[in-house]
């Protein structure tokens, strides 16, 4: 069990890549109308990136993580309830709320999470993991939405190996330049005992910052079992801010 602990404390690290990106569709339309190119939507989108970062100061939050997992060690399950109360740049303060089910997963899962976030939002895996051209490949695959709220639909590879970095499909909102959605699979294999995994995030605007929503990792183990991990993102409350400049006032760019 030690090693299935490693590897779900290795996956669930993926969600906090973009935890600071601050970042629904509807029917598909074809790529024949005007639109930016994907250079231009990458470099939008890494541009409000980092203003929603730099003027997000402050916030609260309720997280609630659950883990089933049924296989080769058993059947376990749990849920624990926390607190986050953050402040700029990467002061993350956590307080437990509750716990129920396996006190094992309690233990050595979630807080193991809870810590690891603090190394995943360190300035130096923040900056080698932030969603850019320098640490990813990107490629325009589609559009969905309408002709005024259009949601760009992009490929991501890794250009490196970090553990943080992962290869998938994001959603990038057309008018805010932010990630709404993310359906992805770890760039390498945490661990042996891991045979495929899917990450799928989404995310919701609070005040003028996107933040996580849900996330959900479902994971095939090699000796036979599959394992469920969520966490739900609720009860925001935005406590400081810096002035953020509007997107609409910037030149679009066609």
């Amino acid at each position: 069990m030690p090693q299935v602990k490693n590897t779900y404390v290795l996956l669930l690290f993926l969600w906090l890549i973009f935890s600071l990106t601050f970042a629904g569709a509807s029917h598909e339309t074809s790529l024949t109308s005007p639109q930016p190119s994907v250079r231009e939507i990458v470099s939008r989108l890494a541009e409000r990136n980092r203003e929603r970062a730099e003027s997000l100061r402050g916030f609260h939050g309720r997280r609630l993580y659950r883990m089933r997992y049924r296989g080769f060690f058993g059947s376990r399950d749990a849920e624990m309830t926390v607190e986050l109360t953050y402040t700029s740049p990467d002061n993350r303060h956590f307080t437990v709320v509750s716990e129920n089910g396996s006190k094992f997963l309690c233990d050595h899962i979630f807080k193991s999470l809870l810590d690891g976030e603090k190394e995943a939002m360190s300035r130096e895996n923040r900056e080698r993991t932030a969603l850019n051209a320098e640490n990813y490949d990107f490629q325009l695959v589609g559009r969905e939405g309408s002709e005024e709220d259009p949601l760009y639909v992009l490929n991501v590879v890794p250009k490196g190996d970090n553990k943080f970095l992962y290869r998938g499909k994001i959603w990038v909102d057309g008018k805010e330049f932010a990630v709404t959605r993310v359906e992805a699979e770890p760039a390498k294999s945490p661990s042996f005992w891991i045979k495929k995994s899917k990450i799928t995030h989404s995310y919701e605007k609070v005040g003028d910052f996107w933040l996580p929503a849900a996330d959900n990792t479902e994971s095939l183990i090699r000796l036979g079992g599959r394992a469920q991990l969520s966490i739900e993102y609720k009860d925001y409350e935005i406590t400081e801010t810096a002035p953020l400049n509007d997107p609409a006032s910037q030149p679009p760019n066609h």
